[in-house]
């Protein structure tokens, strides 16, 4: 069975995380992606972190199943190159800064005379419109505004980081949500296409839960909470016997019950004051210290046979060498093997999300720079002599 997205053409001009995650979302789905990177040097997410035969692990998986053409989009020629894609494309990802495309005549207005059914995804850190718009915006700035970094950490402590660049990877995700809805509406519309506007901040903003409205409604700022969710109670990492932390959410009524029964504190479980939420929040110190009593009573292991077995959601946290050797990472396709330019392989996160009848998959392994250069050029009418002038040139 074809995939779902196949037959699309994507077009991605975007470089490091946000617009080339979302690409990568779309081509694991059957879209046809042609990722335009800069000569010489390319996408400078080759280059980070931990680096591999001259190319960082990392973009192993993240851009697998996409073609690699190489052009300078400051030259008119390779402005042109982009118009004649485009010209057959489905979807068009950038996430240069706003006005950047409109400087090269490759803006949507310009695009979309050329076709009508093109959807172009734009992701900055402010968004299109608004006073910030010209602002240079990377994930941290978007994690920042948004709400997310103020709430990161222990309180009174400075604030943390989540550890991975989540304001980038969520604008990815929203991207492609927005994107899908575009494909709909161009099918019940005749076939036009539109802009998707994505901001940084308001991908992280769209996951701050009661953020606002609890401010507006009762003046409330929410503070940093660790490892506690405030308001809900109980959950927590809770230290056990061997030194490790077990993640322990109880907080559903009935949940809570059993968890109290499994810790040896029915007195705890029948008091009415404890059967909802609102009063377990009102003494959720109590009721942690309670289970931290026997917590440190018990390894970890110990602890998480008891909840699964009690039926209570708990959970140690995983480091990457957890993860590698997880079972259920494994019976679930989660962990891959891609192979690297030396022929060796690495192990690189598994397809989300799942469907049954056309699930994702990886038909290509990532590519190198400009690999695809000369067979995207010749497709659209470019000659080989021309090829040859625009490299000694350096526009590909």
């Amino acid at each position: 069975m074809p995939l779902p997205l196949e037959g699309l053409r994507v077009i991605e001009l975007g470089q490091l995380i946000a617009g080339p995650f979302a690409a990568k979302i779309l081509a694991e789905f059957g879209a046809d992606v042609i990722k335009i990177e800069p000569p010489q040097s390319g996408d400078p997410l080759r280059n980070w972190r931990l680096m591999h035969d001259g190319t960082s692990v990392w973009w192993a998986a993240h851009a697998r199943n996409k073609r690699s053409i190489t052009l300078d989009l400051r030259q008119p020629e390779g402005q042109e190159v982009v118009r004649k894609l485009a010209a057959d494309a489905d979807i068009l990802i950038e996430n240069f800064r706003p006005g950047a495309m409109d400087k090269w005549g490759l803006g949507f207005k310009e695009l979309h005379a050329i076709n009508r059914k093109l959807i172009m995804l734009h992701v900055s850190g402010y968004g299109q419109t608004g006073p910030y718009r010209d602002r240079p915006g990377f994930g941290v700035i978007g994690e920042a505004m948004g709400g997310l970094r103020y709430l990161s950490g222990e309180p009174g402590r400075p604030p943390v980081r989540v550890g991975v660049s989540i304001g980038d990877t969520l604008s990815g995700l929203h991207g492609v949500i927005g994107v899908m809805m575009a494909l709909r509406n161009r099918e019940q519309q005749g076939g036009v296409g539109q802009e998707v506007d994505v901001a940084l901040y308001e991908s992280v903003f769209n996951m701050m839960e009661s953020l606002l409205p609890e401010y507006d409604k009762f003046g409330v700022i929410r503070q940093p909470s660790g490892a506690s969710l405030p308001g809900i109670a109980p959950t927590n990492a809770y230290l056990c016997k061997d030194g490790k932390y077990a993640l322990i959410a109880g907080n559903g009524d009935s949940i809570y019950k059993r968890l109290m029964g499994l810790i040896g504190r029915s007195d705890l479980a029948t008091d009415p004051k404890y059967g909802s939420n609102a009063g377990r929040a009102e003494n959720a110190e109590m009721i942690d210290a309670a289970i931290g009593e026997w917590t440190a009573q018990h390894t970890l292991d110990e602890v998480l046979a008891g909840t699964t077995a009690a039926g209570v959601p708990a959970g140690k946290s995983y480091d990457a060498a957890d993860i590698a050797a997880d079972p259920h990472y494994q019976a679930r396709d989660m962990i891959l093997d891609a192979t690297l330019s030396d022929g060796s392989t690495v192990k690189v996160p598994g397809i989300v999300p799942k469907l049954s009848a056309t699930p994702g998959k990886v038909t290509r392994e990532a590519p190198a720079l400009g690999q695809h250069t000369a067979e995207i050029l010749t497709s659209i009418g470019i000659d080989s002599t021309t090829q040859a002038d625009w490299k000694a040139r350096g526009i590909t």
